[in-house]
């Protein structure tokens, strides 16, 4: 069953037009990659199924047209959005910036369980509770990124570039712990320049060039696609 659906949408930045009509779904339980070069429109994407750009078309969460609501209301809905270049808030520590993912939590007790299922995936984070997130490397901050989404306990993550700017080794256990967070029951979709990585981990894969889907098909198949293979794999 499809959990998300894209139909048509397009999305502005003033009277520019970043997507030019894009349909995409997202089935619940699956990781769904979006992949494309720099400005083709992965972000944009992410943005708009938050509503932080205008746009018109069709976004449906859980059959429900959420094309007009604010971010605030996604997130209350159950859609937790990890922002490219993380965002954490650096002047706090580990364990307020993970506070702040449960702001809308009133139950101290539901918040100390869910800052413990966080350091199930992340244990560094335990290490670094009363540090603050400006001064970890940018490994710890992507990880402390997607524990704060995770506070929300989300219906569905978006992750917008995760390995931007990692070590390949930090890179490989980002992707591991997505994995992971999958094979619980987490409905994901990645926004990633690094496609390789990202088409082995999910189920089904999209190309985005220019702000319009180009192709779509199951990760594997995408993997060995000569097209897919000589613009985003090569190197």
């Amino acid at each position: 069953m499809s959990l998300l659906q894209l139909q048509e949408v397009q999305a502005y930045y003033g009277g520019i037009q970043a997507l030019k009509g894009i349909s995409l779904h997202v089935n619940e339980g699956e990781i769904v990659t979006l992949i494309g070069c720099n400005g083709a429109g992965k972000s944009t994407t992410l943005k708009s199924i938050c509503g932080q750009v205008k746009t018109k078309g069709s976004i449906l969460f859980k059959n429900i047209d959420i094309s007009s609501w604010q971010p605030h209301q996604a997130a209350m809905e159950g859609i937790a959005h990890v922002p490219e270049g993380r965002r954490i808030f650096p002047k706090l520590t580990v364990k307020e910036n993970l506070e702040m993912g449960a702001f809308s939590v009133k139950d101290k007790k539901v918040v100390k369980e869910r800052m413990e299922q966080s350091f199930a995936y992340f244990p560094r984070l335990r290490e670094r509770l009363n540090q603050t997130g400006g001064t970890m490397s940018g490994g710890e901050q992507q990880m402390l990124a997607i524990a704060r989404a995770l506070m929300m306990k989300p219906k569905m993550l978006l992750l917008d570039e995760p390995s931007m700017g990692l070590a390949p080794v930090i890179v490989d256990q980002i992707f591991e712990i997505i994995g992971e967070m999958n094979r619980t029951g987490m409905t994901i979709l990645l926004v990633e320049q690094n496609a390789y990585q990202a088409l082995q981990v999910a189920n089904r894969g999209y190309v985005i060039q220019t702000g319009e889907i180009i192709m779509e098909d199951d990760a594997k198949t995408l993997l060995v696609n000569d097209q897919v293979k000589e613009a985003y794999l090569a190197g």
